[in-house]
This record gives structure tokens, C-alpha cells and sequence, in this order.
């Protein structure tokens, strides 16, 4: 047995299979890579890693299967799958996700090819634990897979409270105490315990607070951008390939893209947070369905075209297109009167969350300051982005924004 000191959760017990599993490669990897990816670009305290993520999800899986009475080897399985379930992540989490799956078509929770014919898969086994039960575990799959991967997993219950730790917001504030101890299995499904809806609630308030400020903050949003395009070029240089990126860290990609020529500036830029700027910031309202919707290699058509129009070369345009809001969390299932009701049609507050959502939505065009107008004013051209002239450009920032002057300042900080 090992005990940690964690900066979250105080002391954290690892025992069995997990305190094996602790020191292998694969797990002390995490370390290796941030939680946030380039949100530390914004906040300087933000450096936790995947490795302290995993320890906390670990203990807090430790405390639900205690509150749920689950013990002997499906507990041990549901706690080497709660230790192990960031394996598969690649350099700076979620950030080059997308890029990895088009190349490879996994995912990060797909780590079935990471727990065979490995060191991890030799503990699980010597443990008499099956590797691929565990891979399932991690992808959500039965029903204990929703206590590693689900609406109302712990996995979101520890990087919430983190995330706000080590940024220093307090929005993602939770009880996560309170939510193991409330969970549930009711008809194979797990819920919140009946007089649970606003604990459930308190979650879905969390993410919403934590998105613009955190996540999705611009300056989050626009390094986040510069990445993907330098290792989108590495790919498409001779010497590595998707799955060695893969398995690469934050360290091992920042040096690849340092070191070959195509990558090295905007590696430079990152590195010496020399970003590019917004040279458009639009609303939902005012963007097709057609742009919204548009796959990777449209959207890279589309900063050819923007390019083209504002004669700059293509490499210093960058179009960022979120998904389509969704709530997750809003199909989290509470007990209400004795039976069980998804959290979207019993609370009020899902829909209104919902909406701000979709309020807080922004198309993003970056370019570096200097190119900011005529970006501006090519990228409205081309996605056709200027209805009733909603778009205005800020004479301080150079963004064309369907935001008002005050919530341009705003957006600004740091």
C-alpha cells in the first residue's frame, strides 16, 4: 500500500492491483502531460497533470464502490479501470484528440491495444483481472462502466474540483463527498439517490461556469487552434506518424515540433506565448448551419479561401468551429417519487443552461496581430458572416465581433 498526499483530496490509499499499477510506464506517463493542455497559457497555476487526475478519480471510485457496497474483484476491476483511464490519452489531452482519431480512429478511453500485450496487462493479469474487461470498464461499457465513464461519473467529479484547485476560479465547485456517497444503481442504471436533483444540478452549473472561463476561454481556444494546426503539419512530414504521436507527451511533442522546420515558429510562438490574435468572434446566430456543421477538410478549405482573399499566406489563418453545444450532464438520471426521471425533464434549470450554451457559442478566426483586419475582413467575405451588420470591428482590438464594446473588454483579460 501507498499513501499519497494530494493536493485535492489530502491522502490518497492505493492498494491492490492499482498500488501495482501505480509505477508502470504507462501510468507514471501522465505525468508527463498537462490536465488543461494550453489552458495554463491563461492560468500560470493550472500545470496539474493526467497522473494526480487518475490518483483522484481512483479514490473517488474507491468511495462509491464503498457507498454502492460493491466489493471483491468487480471492485478491484472498477478500480484498476479508474486509475488507468487516461492511458490513451495523447500530448496535452484533449487538445490533438480530434487530430489522433481521424488518423487512427481511436479515442482516448480506446485502450484495448494498451492493456494486452503489455507491462499493465501482465499486473492486471497476475491480479486475475482481464485486460479487455478493463478496456471496457474505461469506455463506459456494463454497469459498472458508468461509474468510470457516464453521465454521473468520478472522472468528472475530480477534474472539476481540480480544475478550479489549480486554476484558482471557484465555479467548479462541487460536493463530490456528497455525490458518491448519493449514487445509486436503480434498474442497471445509476442515479442520484431520491432528494438528489440539485446535487445533479450543482454539476451541470459547474461545467456551464467552467466552460467560457476555463475551457473554452479564447486564449484557450486560440493556442489551442495553433497547436492543432503544428502538429496537423508534423503528420504530414515523413517522420512521425499518428500512433507515435500517440503515445508521445507534452514534452516529446513540443521538441518534435521545435526541431522540424514546418512547425518551428508557431512552436516558438506557443512556447514564448507569442499567439495569434481573434480577427473574428462570432455568435451562433450570425453562422450558417453549413459552416457549423462543416468537417475538418471543409473548414481547411475555408482558411485557404479566407487566406487567398486577404492575401496572406495560409499557414498564419486558422478557423476554430466548435461542435454544437450539448450538456452531458443533462441526462444525468435522479430518483424523484420512486422512479427514475433523466435530469433534462425534471429540472428547470437544464433548459436554461442549455440555452446559455448556445448563447456562449463563438466562431473563431485567428491570424497574428498584424493580420487581424484583413482577416477580418476576408473571413466575413467568404463564410458570409456580415448580416444586418452585427459584425463591428473593435478599433482597441482589431476583432470583428458580434459582441458588444463591453464584452470585448471583458473577454480580453487574462
Amino acid at each position: 500500500m501507498k499513501t499519497i498526499k494530494d493536493s485535492v483530496h489530502d491522502h490518497i490509499e492505493v492498494v491492490g492491483v492499482a498500488n501495482d499499477l501505480l509505477d508502470t510506464h504507462a501510468v507514471q506517463r501522465l505525468r508527463h502531460i498537462t490536465q488543461l493542455g494550453t489552458a495554463r497559457l491563461v492560468y500560470p497555476s493550472a500545470n496539474h497533470t493526467r497522473f494526480e487526475h487518475s490518483l483522484g478519480v481512483y479514490h473517488l471510485a474507491r468511495e462509491a464502490l464503498t457507498n454502492l457496497g460493491i466489493e471483491g474483484v468487480q471492485a478491484e476491476r472498477v478500480r484498476a479501470a479508474a486509475l488507468l483511464h487516461d492511458i490513451g490519452h495523447s500530448p496535452y489531452s484533449h487538445t490533438i484528440e480530434e487530430l489522433i482519431h481521424r488518423r487512427t480512429g481511436k479515442y482516448h478511453d480506446d485502450v484495448h491495444d494498451l492493456l494486452a500485450d503489455t507491462e499493465v496487462g501482465d499486473i492486471l493479469r497476475d491480479h486475475d483481472l482481464d485486460p479487455d474487461t478493463i478496456a471496457g470498464l474505461i469506455a463506459g461499457e456494463g454497469e459498472l462502466g458508468q461509474v468510470v465513464s457516464g453521465e454521473l461519473d468520478v472522472d468528472r467529479m475530480d477534474y472539476l474540483v481540480r480544475d478550479a484547485h489549480h486554476t484558482g476560479v471557484p465555479y467548479g465547485t462541487i460536493d463530490h463527498e456528497r455525490l458518491t456517497h448519493e449514487l445509486t444503481f436503480f434498474d442497471g442504471k445509476l442515479v442520484l439517490a431520491e432528494g438528489n436533483v440539485q446535487t445533479a444540478e450543482s454539476l451541470l452549473v459547474a461545467r456551464a461556469l467552467m466552460n467560457p472561463t476555463v475551457y473554452n476561454h479564447h486564449v484557450t481556444r486560440i493556442s489551442k487552434s495553433m497547436l492543432q494546426q503544428a502538429s496537423e503539419r508534423l503528420l504530414d512530414a515523413p517522420d512521425i506518424d499518428a500512433e507515435q504521436l500517440r503515445r508521445m507527451d507534452d514534452h516529446d511533442l513540443l521538441v518534435a515540433l521545435r526541431t522540424n522546420p514546418e512547425t518551428a515558429e508557431l512552436a516558438r510562438r506557443l512556447s514564448d506565448r507569442d499567439l495569434y490574435k481573434r480577427a473574428v468572434w462570432a455568435e451562433m446566430v450570425d453562422v450558417s448551419d453549413d459552416i457549423i456543421d462543416a468537417d475538418h477538410e471543409t473548414i481547411r478549405e475555408y482558411e485557404d479561401d479566407i487566406a487567398a482573399d486577404a492575401g496572406v499566406d495560409s499557414e498564419h489563418v486558422t478557423l476554430d468551429v466548435p461542435s454544437r453545444p450539448k450538456m452531458t450532464e443533462s441526462s444525468s438520471r435522479v430518483v424523484v417519487n420512486g422512479e427514475i426521471r433523466p435530469l433534462a425533464k425534471q429540472s428547470t434549470l437544464v433548459r436554461a443552461l442549455q440555452q446559455v450554451q448556445r448563447d456562449q457559442w463563438r466562431l473563431g478566426v485567428y491570424t497574428p496581430a498584424e493580420t487581424t483586419e484583413a482577416v477580418g475582413h476576408a473571413a466575413e467575405r467568404v463564410l458570409g458572416l456580415e448580416t444586418d451588420g452585427a459584425l463591428v470591428s473593435d478599433i482597441r482590438t482589431g476583432v470583428r465581433t458580434t459582441l458588444t464594446d463591453f464584452e470585448a473588454d471583458e473577454g480580453d483579460k487574462e
